[in-house]
């Protein structure tokens, strides 16, 4: 028997607009799934009971805020203790614009995550878009979609994990079975693997199935055949190190002002903005936007305008090699160019502490909140971090997690979280948070990490040897920049970020010496820096993008009064470029 469709659940008193959004919903969504409408909050309330008790997927709770209901913002603030994980939205009608502080209060507050219009006409493709992008971002945290790659492995084995954040990233439909599952048991013996070595990925869109057994990243790129690397008589005007904001803003603006362009990215597209559940703060999108949603459709958006894309392969040296750069790939290979823009933003800091890192993808996690939120119901989890990403994630963990505790190890959040997440934290029932704070230590039960140790830090109320229960920890603290692999010429800040621009770099003996390096170019000419690797950036996913667009202006300013030799081509290639029939 098939599973049962999701749940889109209205409830209102407001008769119109009941009659209205029912219609609406049955006749664009019936198929897929069951449109419930309910004439008023508390027979909403007890459906959602009802669907909780029979284990029934809610996908979307609608309620509406206006003259004929003044209780449907109350209501949408207690559909979230039944339904965490569904998308709640607020309806309110075109021009009662006096309802709009109140509404947009209780948004920032959490009751709900989306403002919509309700539709006055037929085919109202605003109203549509609203729902299928809160459909959409529901379909993604759940994890469902079709099985392009079937992943067999263990369940706290770290690559197991490592792979199953990537895929997830990367919006490559995957589904995850635990060894000894049926379904593993009947895929390892439908391919006679009587003892493989795990993990086991399944690319089942290939025919045949290709099979790997603990692939290499590098593997797995060439099985699945997306990206390949390019002539070795090929010269990018621009290779892209990074696909984080910065990186493919860099792509789209560079690729569509006719630069070839080549972007390499070793983990997935988005960088750590990527892992964000929702990203409400981000020009253009009212209702916000998850930051894998918003990494994919850059990425897309390049890919079309013409960027080569190297994915799951590092960047591992960069040399001067004649009148070009030369870039090694960790596959081997080497990618030749004129101007490299790093934006290779920065890792999540550990916290060395060996009792958490022995545990790490058995209940420790560094960022992964989306592709691990799912595993952490009905779980007791704590955040480390005092940030963005932090707040994200406590917030999109919360919706699948019995409580969730942030651990901030200084005496507030007003320095380096927005507003609108610390109005959400606080509002949110099963958030905790902890000032003062650091963790210290782990239990583990079964290899699995049952607990943190923890103790004050600062003005903090933590007693020695106390231990808070936790079935996950996700840690997301400061930040390491990915530069080791630059030549040591490149100037650095004593915490290691790129300095770029102005008469505090140099070129040195560099060729250029006599000029002042471009805002932001390093003390390597032609090479800039971008995003958060950047010293000195401001840590938003906005102004990351805005490095992004700016450079490419230094691009041709730098392409322009460094010309390629006429017969110029890379060491060991025969032609310059390739040009297009004309």
């Amino acid at each position: 028997m098939d599973d049962p469709v999701p749940i889109m659940l209205i409830a209102t008193t407001d008769a119109t607009s009941r009659r209205i959004l029912g219609d609406e919903l049955r006749r664009r969504y019936g198929a897929d799934y069951e449109v419930v409408v309910c004439d008023g909050h508390a027979h909403g309330r007890a459906v959602l009971e009802g669907l909780r008790r029979w284990n029934r997927q809610v996908a979307l709770i609608l309620g509406c805020y206006g003259p004929a209901d003044r209780g449907g913002l109350d209501f949408l603030r207690r559909a979230y203790g039944f339904h965490p994980a569904a998308k709640r939205g607020v309806v309110v009608t075109w021009g009662d614009f006096a309802s709009a502080p109140t509404v947009f209060r209780a948004v920032a507050q959490g009751y709900a995550e989306l403002v919509i219009i309700r539709p006055e006409r037929l085919r109202d493709e605003e109203f549509h878009g609203a729902i299928t992008d809160a459909l959409d971002d529901w379909h993604l945290a759940q994890g469902v979609g079709f099985e392009a790659v079937r992943l067999i492995g263990e369940v706290g084995d770290e690559r197991t994990h490592t792979l199953r954040d990537s895929l997830s990233r990367n919006h490559i439909p995957a589904v995850f079975h635990p060894v000894g599952s049926e379904t593993a048991e009947r895929t390892l013996e439908g391919l006679d693997l009587r003892d493989p070595v795990l993990p086991v990925m399944v690319l089942e869109f290939t025919a045949p199935p290709i099979v790997l057994e603990n692939p290499t990243d590098l593997e797995i790129a060439e099985a699945m055949g997306v990206t390949r690397p390019p002539p070795a008589d090929k010269i990018f005007d621009v290779v892209v190190v990074g696909a984080g904001p910065s990186g493919l803003a860099t792509a789209v603006y560079a690729s569509s002002e006719g630069l070839s362009t080549m972007v390499v990215e070793g983990e997935a597209v988005g960088g750590q903005a990527g892992t964000s559940s929702l990203i409400r703060n981000y020009p253009g999108f009212s209702r916000g936007v998850s930051g894998a949603h918003l990494a994919y459709r850059s990425f897309h958006q390049a890919w079309t305008l013409g960027t080569d894309f190297l994915f799951l392969r590092k960047v591992e040296g960069l040399r001067v090699d004649g009148a070009l750069y030369a870039v090694s790939i960790s596959d081997g290979s080497k990618v030749h160019c004129r101007t490299v823009v790093v934006a290779t933003g920065v890792d999540y800091r550990r916290l060395g502490i060996p009792q958490l890192e022995d545990l790490v993808g058995r209940g420790v996690f560094y960022g992964a909140t989306v592709s691990e939120a799912p595993s952490m119901a009905g779980k007791h989890v704590c955040v480390v971090g005092g940030g963005n990403s932090a707040g994200q994630a406590v917030l999109h963990l919360a919706r699948y997690a019995k409580k969730v505790t942030l651990l901030v190890r200084g005496p507030t959040l007003a320095a380096s979280m927005s507003e609108y997440l610390i109005s959400q934290l606080e509002a949110t029932r099963n958030v905790a948070i902890r000032f003062g704070t650091a963790i210290v230590g782990a239990r583990d039960q079964d290899g699995f990490l049952a607990a943190v140790k923890v103790a004050a830090s600062g003005a903090g109320d933590a007693v020695p040897g106390e231990e808070i229960e936790a079935g996950g920890l996700f840690v997301l603290i400061g930040s390491m920049p990915r530069t080791s692999w630059l030549p040591e010429t490149v100037e650095r800040d004593p915490a290691g970020f790129l300095r770029t621009g102005g008469r505090d770099v140099s070129f040195g003996g560099s060729a250029g010496a006599d000029r002042i390096p471009l805002a932001l170019e390093t003390s390597m000419p032609g090479i800039f820096a971008i995003g958060d690797v950047r010293a000195g950036s401001i840590k938003r996913v906005a102004t990351a993008v805005g490095d992004g667009a700016t450079v490419v202006s230094m691009l041709h300013a730098y392409l322009a009064e460094h010309p390629l030799p006429a017969a110029s081509a890379a060491p060991g290639g025969a032609a310059a470029r390739e040009e297009l029939p004309r």
